[in-house]
């Protein structure tokens, strides 16, 4: 049984050391290294023998148990998650400034809810590559705000706020001459480089209000990142509990750049995930035809936040299938295959469900409203293993700070650990 405040107090730890991508991805790696857990480099030749290893690639993680009883014939059990969220990204020559105020060229960074983002104390977080090609993570902690007008000046904000996506979502971090100001330099110095040094970075926003439990017997819990921290989290703490007995090779994969699309390196519809378990094979002596055959008998659950129904907004949803917080996790179902569910999936989500002791929900869209897409469909096309979508219930996705239920988060964890355990 998982004793839910622990789980909760470890997943808002987790949120605050993951700022970013490449926060998330170093963090996950970090934990697994102090379980026992060997570090792997991409450019080197990776043992044979059984054990536990990690591999990071720039904001994506992957990990995975080899027990003492694989052959080459053994199937995967993978979790799929992503560790991006929306928001915004910094611009070549970000220290800007207007009418006296100090500011951050930013561009959004997927589908940010704009409003959200207004009125908020966000950092700085990213990475620093230095010209020796050595990577520096670094963060600002609170530095920036993106103002709203004033009710006085814009009398009509509360019945239509409209953003301008480049004019009205530049950060103000202080007052005076942009000149004589430089924001690339507060990053080389929060990472411990000198900027001349500094030859490319990836900086991203990321709200600095800390998570929270609230409401009645505290069962809510408001974050940022929680799409898709929520799933990378409850991954990483099913992966802890697995053991090296038993054949089936259980594998965390969280990706970047899900909310881009997915298509990069180190996203979902690149090479990373096919590259790790097929090194992952070669070390079994697997030939193709084993491969084939291991990769029929394999899994992924697909594990992305999706949406509870909203108390305000109910003719939003499906009239039918409406979640609700603290219903449990949510099996996620699409007729065009925007989530890769189908029966098989279904069948082994309740098994999976089941032995964990835990409620699923089902999630599907309103046909009048658009539905969006997972690493899911990309994973099942690239490999061709069997795909199930799931995740927890959120209000508020993609906002800065997203709301869910302490019980759905704990019941996701459970349930993936039933799924790597072979249910």
């Amino acid at each position: 049984m998982i004793d839910t405040a622990t789980h909760i107090d470890d997943f808002a730890a987790f949120i605050r050391e993951s700022p970013s991508s490449y926060h998330a991805a170093a963090e996950t790696r970090r934990r697994l290294i102090e379980a026992g857990f060997t570090a792997l480099d991409e450019a080197d030749e990776w043992p044979r023998e059984p054990g536990r290893y990690v591999v990071v690639r720039d904001g994506a993680v992957i990990a995975w148990v080899v027990p003492e009883g694989a052959t080459a014939l053994s199937a995967f059990r993978v979790l799929g998650a992503h560790t991006d969220s929306p928001g915004f990204k910094l611009k070549p020559k970000p220290t800007t400034g207007s009418n006296g105020w100090l500011q951050a060229g930013v561009e959004v960074y997927g589908g940010p809810l704009l409003n959200s983002w207004l009125d908020r104390e966000l950092e700085l977080a990213g990475r620093l590559v230095t010209r020796d090609g050595v990577e520096h993570l670094t963060r600002t902690g609170p530095f920036l705000r993106i103002p709203q007008l004033a009710i006085h000046l814009d009398r009509d904000a509360n019945t239509g706020l409209t953003l301008d996506r480049q004019r009205h979502t530049a950060p103000v971090f202080g007052v005076g001459d942009a000149s004589q100001a430089d924001l690339l330099g507060i990053l080389a110095r929060a990472a411990g480089v000198e900027v001349e040094e500094v030859a490319g970075y990836d900086i991203l926003t990321a709200d600095t209000a800390s998570p929270a439990r609230f409401g009645l017997d505290a069962a809510l819990f408001a974050a940022g990142r929680m799409d898709n921290l929520s799933s990378v989290h409850a991954g990483l703490a099913a992966l802890l509990t697995v053991g090296l007995e038993g054949d089936t090779v259980s594998v965390l994969a969280a990706f970047d750049h899900e909310e881009l699309g997915s298509e990069s390196r180190s996203g979902a519809s690149g090479p990373l995930l096919a590259e790790v378990l097929g090194r992952v094979q070669n070390g079994l002596g697997a030939s193709e035809e084993e491969r084939a055959r291991a990769f029929a008998a394999s899994w992924c659950l697909s594990s992305d936040a999706g949406h509870s129904v909203h108390p305000n907004y109910p003719e939003k949803h499906d009239p039918v299938n409406r979640p609700v917080a603290g219903g449990g996790p949510l099996l996620k179902i699409n007729a065009n295959q925007r989530y890769a569910t189908d029966a098989h999936g279904a069948a082994l989500w309740r098994r999976a469900c089941e032995r964990a002791g835990v409620d699923y929900q089902e999630f599907v869209s309103n046909n009048t409203v658009p539905c969006g897409s997972t690493i899911g469909p990309l994973t099942a096309t690239r490999l061709g293993i069997r795909t199930v979508d799931v995740g927890v219930p959120l209000l508020s996705m993609h906002s800065a700070r997203e709301l869910a239920h302490v019980d759905d988060l704990v019941a996701l964890s459970a349930a993936i650990g039933a799924f790597f355990a072979g249910a």
